[in-house]
């Protein structure tokens, strides 16, 4: 039944708030997308270019499958197989670094996630009229960092955590249902950011592991 009664909650606070809060509604889409983007493009090809030495272009070709996989499935944990195959098999990723990188980041790495917390607490705080000092903001915004590492890699896993936070800031916690609506698309957008990220972070590390001089132990014994 969740289908009609997020039509519900959405069609009472449309009735209570008018046609604006549509508007606003979509602003915040925007803003969420538009953010995810920002990471998407411009922050993840940087960090590939410079950390990991590689072509962004020749990263996002061979990634396109993962990036597709976590888009439809909204779930970096179901996404995490296609993953490590992408790391192994395209990006030439050493297996050791990707079997123990890429479970780890699916778990704790997910920025897109964090981005989405505090958009959406920020949106809900406006729409319930609720002033939120600077201070406050910085704290929400550490809040949602925090919260996001800790999220469980399923579709929807960050609702109860912002919910959470809206508590903490006397939000009317219910308010996260305006959200319920269009958060199946944003879901779909924060995951494909989230499990780019795990990719970005593996490839890094794997550079960062054949440039380490090999350890006493895996050495080959000097012959007597």
């Amino acid at each position: 039944i969740a289908p009609y009664a997020v039509f519900c909650l959405l069609f009472s606070v449309t009735a209570q708030l008018g046609f604006k809060f549509l508007v606003s509604l979509l602003a915040f889409m925007l803003t969420v997308i538009f953010g995810l983007a920002i990471q998407l493009l411009v922050v993840f090809p940087i960090l590939v270019w410079f950390l990991g030495g590689m072509n962004p272009i020749t990263f996002f070709k061979r990634s396109w499958e993962t990036m597709l996989t976590a888009f439809s499935t909204s779930s970096s944990s179901a996404t995490l197989p296609t993953a490590m195959k992408c790391a192994e098999e395209n990006l030439g990723v050493n297996p050791t670094v990707s079997r123990f990188v890429l479970p780890l980041s699916a778990s704790m790495n997910h920025n897109g996630t964090a981005l989405f917390e505090g958009v959406t607490v920020m949106f809900l705080a406006q729409i319930s009229g609720v002033d939120l000092s600077f201070g406050d903001q910085l704290q929400i915004l550490l809040l949602c960092v925090l919260t996001a590492t800790g999220m469980a890699g399923i579709p929807g896993g960050s609702l109860p955590l912002i919910g959470m936070i809206l508590a903490q800031y006397n939000i009317p916690p219910e308010r996260i249902a305006l959200v319920l609506g269009v958060d199946r698309i944003l879901d779909m957008c924060r995951t494909m950011v989230n499990v780019t990220g795990d990719l970005t972070t593996v490839v890094y590390v794997n550079k960062s592991e054949s440039k380490r001089p090999p350890t006493e132990a895996s050495q080959p014994p000097t012959p007597t």
